[in-house]
């Protein structure tokens, strides 16, 4: 089984911590429609002789999509692909964008999950954020899914800022369980370069972030997911038992997709692309018959770490028998640099796997640097 995402690049307004590739014009929505169906005719090799089993819909916005560009997508890629009868097909969504109308709307396309960007349930925080919704609008949008029958749905949150206090952060913890969804994704904010929370941080306009506070959230948030029954299956993921992002889950297990959009990313277990991101250069290329991507074939050691760095950060686990599938003698080698962290107590044994332990999570990049071959 294999996964396709597709990057829709546009938002209404840019959210302060946002790095990702995204234009808030709309002026050439149509030109880049366009660009992305003939892409998946240019790409219909890429996964060759695998069924597809999730497909999803990221960007920027992919709500601002209505259902019949979603619909013009999936059938373009069911010209060249067999999309398993029990897919994931997820849509990110603000919650703005999830009116009665469109969520109705919705019903008519192959779509049978969203990941709905909530961040926070308050006002001034999403100000801060300058997300484009409210609060009320939060709330609202996942019971419209709900009540429409969408059922398999999951929100995003943030913690880690200045304005979040504790007690503000239980209180969006609770409303999450309150609304009764089956997955959670949870994200520490970061200052990215090149973004206005930078500027605004380095100009002082916005106090700096506090690794402390991130920390103790991080975990506050974990113990009340473990009480509620979710399992925390991935470092910034909880779900309740069978809802796991399976296609999220296909990265960290290292299964093939194809990336479709400017910026997308593809891998297939020998190398990976990316195309380029820039819309314009995109659908030029596109309409010449190009596939505007850059390629890096994967050394043995980009296999190994790639290894180390996603399946460390999920609760199955870094297996030391897979290890030696890529490299003989790639398992000796790791476990000496584990020993330190399996001395401190940030990473267990549980037969032939290490898992982080809950304090080895706050330290998992580092600890997937110092693993690295």
């Amino acid at each position: 089984m294999a996964g396709i995402y597709i990057h829709i690049p546009f938002c209404k307004q840019a959210c302060y911590y946002c790095d990702f590739h995204f234009s808030t014009s709309l002026k050439y929505k149509a030109e880049m429609l366009d660009a992305i169906i003939h892409e998946i005719n240019l790409q219909k090799t890429y996964l060759a002789g695998e069924s597809i089993n999730t497909i999803y819909f990221g960007g920027g916005t992919p709500s601002l999509l209505d259902s019949g560009d979603v619909n013009r997508i999936i059938d373009q890629i069911s010209q060249y692909y067999s999309i398993s009868s029990d897919a994931e097909i997820t849509l990110e969504a603000n919650p703005d964008d999830l009116d009665q109308p469109k969520v109705q709307t919705l019903r008519n396309t192959p779509i049978n999950r969203f990941s709905i960007g909530i961040q926070s349930f308050f006002d001034e925080d999403l100000f801060w954020m300058n997300r484009a919704h409210r609060s009320t609008e939060a709330e609202a949008s996942v019971k419209r899914a709900q009540d429409a029958g969408f059922e398999n749905i999951t929100v995003d949150l943030i913690f880690g800022y200045p304005l979040l206090t504790d007690a503000k952060w239980k209180q969006n913890i609770d409303k999450v369980f309150a609304l009764n969804v089956p997955h959670v994704s949870a994200y520490s904010m970061t200052v990215e370069p090149q973004t206005a929370l930078a500027t605004f941080i380095k100009k002082k306009v916005y106090a700096p972030l506090n690794e402390q506070q991130s920390a103790e959230q991080f975990l506050v948030l974990a113990d009340a997911m473990q009480a509620k029954g979710f399992e925390h299956y991935e470092i910034s993921n909880y779900a309740k038992p069978g809802h796991y992002s399976k296609h999220n889950t296909n990265y960290w297990r290292g299964v093939n997709y194809l990336g479709l959009g400017p910026s997308a990313h593809s891998y297939n277990g020998e190398a990976r692309q990316w195309n380029l991101a820039n819309n314009a250069k995109y659908i030029a290329a596109i309409e010449k018959k190009e596939i505007p991507a850059e390629t890096e074939i994967l050394t043995e050691s980009n296999r190994l770490n790639e290894y180390v760095m996603t399946s460390l950060r999920t609760m199955w686990g870094l297996d030391l028998d897979k290890l030696e599938t890529i490299a003989v003698g790639a398992k000796t080698q790791l476990l000496k640099p584990a020993a330190e962290f399996l001395e401190r107590e940030w990473i267990k044994q549980v037969d032939n796997k290490l898992i982080l332990t809950r304090e080895g999570q706050l330290y998992a990049d580092t600890i997937a640097a110092e693993l690295f071959f």
